[in-house]
């Protein structure tokens, strides 16, 4: 089985934020997904895991969850800050609801193979 496409942020850690990934979506909407939410950072916000929100105009929302293993994950994070994976970057999976305002986590979810619960992926 292909696994699931997924991004994630590079430069958040530096500003003393958890770097962001994402599961599932294509390229563009990875993209805008994670620079939205990257702006709101750098803009003074903070992302709290557990806590449902809003990202602009697109139309689900959104949970950050914490990520058990980061170094399993976010290479280019970790060269970019020169560290081993075993201490990895913190990282938050932003993990979206589906067309029905359910999660992963919720009974009848539409497709629970595009976002992986956090620490059963691996890069």
């Amino acid at each position: 089985m292909d696994e699931p496409p997924f991004a994630y942020t590079v430069g958040l850690f530096g500003l003393g934020h958890p770097e962001l990934l994402v599961f599932g979506l294509d390229m563009h909407d990875s993209q805008g997904l994670l620079n939205t939410v990257g702006d709101q950072i750098r803009e003074g916000g903070d992302v709290i895991p557990g806590i449902e929100f809003g990202v602009g105009a697109w139309p689900r929302k959104v949970v950050a969850e914490e990520v058990p293993n980061p170094g399993d994950i976010v290479f280019s994070a970790n060269r970019f800050y020169q560290r081993p994976d075993e201490f990895s970057v913190p990282v938050l999976q932003l993990t979206y609801s589906d067309e029905n305002g359910l999660y992963p986590w919720d009974d009848g979810f539409g497709d629970p193979v595009t976002q992986p619960r956090p620490g059963t992926f691996k890069a």
